[in-house]
């Protein structure tokens, strides 16, 4: 009997086969599109998660960092291939995997109070679907929402279980990544670097040059704080590998002409040295008290008109000197056309401050609260961008509490560091929770200036270091308790 299961399984699976690849021929020779040869791979990855899941996992993660974003309707709307359908196949397999066993997931990490916090934002944003003004866009993120949390923050804890699972991890998300460095570094120099060329440098690689940038910028401190502790020790020639793949990084971060990220990684540093020094706790604190006293000086007597922009000197310049003399002046135009966005959130969120106006919303509602003194060139806003800034983005779209618990969430992300961090007397598990911390550090200013926490490559670097220091907050808590770690 298993005898005849094993052939009826195998000769369905050559039938399929050869219709995978009968249909893709005819539709590549019927349309002409090359694209319908991704067919067979990716049936044959899908029969791989059948036999081998985790291999497909690390597999999935590798593919993130070179996907590519092809648009459609106008550009309207876009897909990510191939990490998006694969997020789809997890998100089912999750699904089943949940239903035939609800305690699948370990107890430990529901308990853990970054896991905690983040199901109360996921929950929170079904609420602001239910009272979304645009109910089929905050569905749409309330989905891709859904399926990155799954892929990011709960499969890792069934993956990252040993050493060798944290190194491994390192390096499939490394080598696309400076891949694509590479690769648009070599794009950008066919235009001599020119700081306006960067977006068509990036190709589709990435959504934009902030997206490319914070992705670099986030890694970064993985690859420096984390990394290096497994190469001192290494041969001549292992070192010279890695402190070129670190210069090739940093030349990405320089031609990537993002100020957050050179700020990020400054940021990122400060958050290292304060956990060294027990001091983390008072950074979130500090920053939070410092951004509400110029917001307060600000709003006083409406001081903050004083600062608009000349519209006609207020352009974005060709030249990235040029372009930061501008911001400390006051006329750059991407600088302007954040404060325009801002005060336009700010004024929104006073008629709807519980709830919001509903994920991806912002675009449609915010042009009659912005104050047109503040107007510049972009304001026009044709690309549908909304508030460049991740707390205004859940105050207006998700309402005070999402905000809140956003606030609360980067406290608490850099308190567990620091503890798990000083906890630990293994090595290489201090300097992985150092570096993964500082990652979360950069995408926390990344996101003070934009809103990319739920873009899939950004989200990647945002969500998978989260779960990891959930993950080594267990194996600290067990090496304290003498079971000791692996």
């Amino acid at each position: 009997m298993p005898d005849l299961i094993a052939n009826i399984r195998d000769r369905w699976f050559h039938i399929a086969s050869l219709s995978v690849l009968f249909l893709t021929i005819l539709a590549v020779g019927l349309t002409g599109n090359y694209y319908f040869l991704a067919a067979p791979f990716g049936y044959l990855y899908f029969v791989l998660m059948g036999i081998n899941w985790k291999t497909a996992y690390w597999i999935f993660l590798f593919t993130v960092p070179p996907s590519v974003q092809l648009f459609f309707a106008g550009g309207t709307a876009s897909l990510s291939l191939p990490d998006q359908p694969i997020m789809w196949l997890f998100l089912a397999l999750f699904i089943i995997m949940y239903v035939r066993n609800p305690r699948i997931i370990p107890e430990w990490w529901w308990r853990n109070p970054l896991v905690f916090i983040i199901i109360l934002q996921f929950l929170w944003t079904i609420v602001s679907v239910i009272f979304s003004q645009m109910p089929f866009f905050s569905f749409k993120f309330l989905l891709v929402k859904t399926w990155l949390l799954v892929c990011y923050l709960v499969f890792p804890v069934w993956i990252f279980r040993e050493k060798k699972d944290f190194v491994r991890g390192f390096f499939v998300l490394l080598i696309p990544m400076f891949l694509t460095i590479v690769i648009i570094l070599a794009h950008h120099s066919m235009y001599h670097f020119a700081f306006h060329k960067i977006q068509r440098a990036i190709t589709q690689l990435y959504y934009n040059h902030v997206d490319y940038s914070t992705v670099i910028s986030m890694f970064f401190p993985i690859l420096t704080v984390s990394c290096w502790p497994l190469i001192r020790k290494r041969h001549i020639f292992i070192k010279a590998v890695y402190f070129t793949v670190v210069a090739i990084f940093i030349v990405g971060i320089i031609f990537a002409y993002a100020r957050a990220a050179v700020v990020a990684l400054v940021f990122a540093a400060a958050i290292g040295v304060a956990m060294r020094m027990r001091l983390v706790n008072l950074v979130m604190p500090s920053f939070y008290a410092l951004i509400i006293f110029f917001i307060t000086l600000a709003a006083g007597n409406n001081r903050y008109i004083n600062y608009r922009p000349d519209f006609d000197h207020t352009f974005m310049r060709r030249n990235f000197t040029d372009h930061i003399i501008a911001t400390f002046r006051g006329t750059d135009m991407s600088s302007m056309e954040r404060i325009y966005r801002w005060i336009a959130a700010v004024r929104m969120s006073k008629d709807r401050p519980i709830t919001g106006y509903g994920p991806r919303s912002f675009y449609y509602y915010y042009k009659p609260y912005a104050v047109t003194s503040f107007r510049t060139w972009v304001s026009r806003n044709t690309e549908q961008s909304t508030t460049h800034n991740y707390f205004l983005y859940m105050l207006v779209e998700q309402g005070w509490p999402a905000m809140i618990l956003y606030g609360i969430f980067m406290v608490v992300v850099f308190h567990q560091a620091q503890k798990i961090y000083h906890r630990f007397r293994d090595k290489f598990y201090r300097s992985v929770t150092m570096g993964l911390a500082m990652c979360i550090a950069a995408g926390f200013i990344n996101n003070f200036f934009s809103e990319l926490i739920e873009t899939h490559k950004v989200a990647a670097l945002f969500f998978i270091p989260v779960v990891l220091l959930v993950i080594l907050d267990k194996k600290s808590r067990d090496e304290a308790a003498g079971l000791g770690v692996v």
